[in-house]
């Protein structure tokens, strides 16, 4: 007798070599996807967008984390006073590869949340439906379907907000490391001084958008797990 993570293996292969097959566009294959996971898995859709919530937390976690030491690397090259200085500016390459790279974890984090729970509130619409001929179970699925999407849209509005700050901080500190670049010379780090003051400013109000946007992760994973 085959185990569940056989079960759920096979369920997989079937489906992804079924899916050229399917002629209903993407969100055909999509749901196929997500109902192989849930009929051979047992692997619901409301435990994978549990987890997809969790790893876009973590990314955003790590990102956080990254622009954080980007900026202190950012203000070792600005109060920097003779050396090596290509390896000042390969080292500050670095930060910013880095970061760009947390960055674009983060927005593909957040697609697939997004991705998981069209699926989820889809099913759950419809099956509301089926429960007319009882008034009152289909008024509390309505309300518990309600109160979860309210949820889920303020926990992605906040990850949307916190993901969009990154694209201006990742920008400037873009078009500084550039700049070092073309201009790789003691005066050119020079003229960077104070502009570490800007650049913190908005990483600031960017970690606060982040954190806020990690508690209201925690939060719904609770909610939905409760």
């Amino acid at each position: 007798m085959k185990s569940p993570a056989q079960r759920l293996t096979a369920a997989l292969l079937a489906f992804t070599l079924a899916a050229p097959l399917f002629t209903l566009g993407c969100q055909t294959v999509r749901e196929g996807y997500y109902n192989a996971w849930e009929n051979y898995g047992g692997y619901a859709k409301r435990e994978r967008l549990v987890d997809d919530v969790k790893d876009a937390r973590n990314a955003q976690e790590k990102a956080k984390e990254q622009f954080v030491s980007a900026l202190e690397q950012f203000k070792e090259v600005a109060n920097f006073d003779g050396g090596n200085l290509e390896r000042v500016y390969n080292k500050l390459n670095k930060e910013l590869e880095r970061s760009e790279g947390r960055a674009e974890t983060v927005h593909e984090q957040i697609q697939q949340v997004k991705n998981v729970s069209k699926a989820l509130f889809e099913e759950w619409k419809g099956e509301i439906e089926l429960l007319k001929d009882d008034p009152s179970i289909q008024q509390q699925s309505q309300k518990l379907y309600d109160q979860t999407l309210a949820s889920y849209n303020e926990l992605v509005g906040k990850m949307d907000a916190a993901a969009d700050k990154m694209g201006p901080v990742l920008t400037k500190f873009r078009s500084r490391v550039l700049f070092l670049k073309h201009n790789l010379n003691a005066q050119a780090i020079a003229s960077l001084k104070g502009t570490e003051v800007e650049l913190s400013e908005e990483i600031d109000a960017l970690i606060t958008d982040m954190e806020a946007s990690i508690a209201e992760a925690d939060a719904f994973i609770s909610e939905m797990q409760g």
